[in-house]
């Protein structure tokens, strides 16, 4: 199960939208994922880009980036028919467009890896992965072995579930 939480901006009004909210009240956990951008917007990205956390954890996907728009998207054929790289027992999301400032909250109960992108940007490589767990626990199911979904640029990116679990989390700027 996953619940879902979104906060959004009306910038142009000036107002505040209405949260579409769905909570499970077991959610004890928040993480906070930002989703910055360079200046001149020519680099974006999830930061932290790699998350080890446990089942029942909620991630707030949080958009630091004044310039851009940007979505946090699960991997899944729900979702511009993409194969799933979630586990199979969770529900996909899709936070739609986040405005600077504004963000979404998900919360994972199903062990496994999970991918996801912002969907503007997945060619930029602005793409992240969650391991919920680990292999130990019962239901686990980890990165799919097809990776012909994505491209050589994402791959690159995503770090291995083994590192993840290792290090907790990891920055982009430890990759480059």
């Amino acid at each position: 199960m996953i619940c879902t939480r979104r906060h959004a901006l009306w910038l142009a009004g000036g107002a505040i939208a209405t949260c579409a909210v769905t909570r499970s009240s077991g959610a004890q956990t928040v993480i906070n994922v930002e989703m910055p951008g360079s200046a001149r917007g020519e680099r974006v990205w999830f930061d932290p880009l790699g998350l080890s956390v446990a089942p029942g954890s909620t991630i707030r996907f949080t958009n630091r980036d004044p310039g851009n728009s940007h979505t946090v998207t699960a991997y899944h054929p729900k979702f511009h028919d993409r194969m799933r790289r979630i586990p199979a027992a969770a529900d996909p999301w899709d936070s739609d467009f986040l405005l600077p400032d504004a963000f979404f909250e998900v919360t994972l109960t199903a062990p496994g890896v999970y991918d996801y992108y912002c969907l503007p940007h997945e060619m930029a490589a602005m793409v992240g992965r969650i391991v919920v767990g680990t292999p130990a626990d019962a239901g686990w199911e980890g990165a799919p072995e097809d990776q012909s979904d994505v491209s050589d640029q994402v791959l690159e990116v995503l770090p291995l579930a083994q590192e993840i679990i290792a290090k907790g989390n990891i920055k982009r700027k430890d990759r480059s």
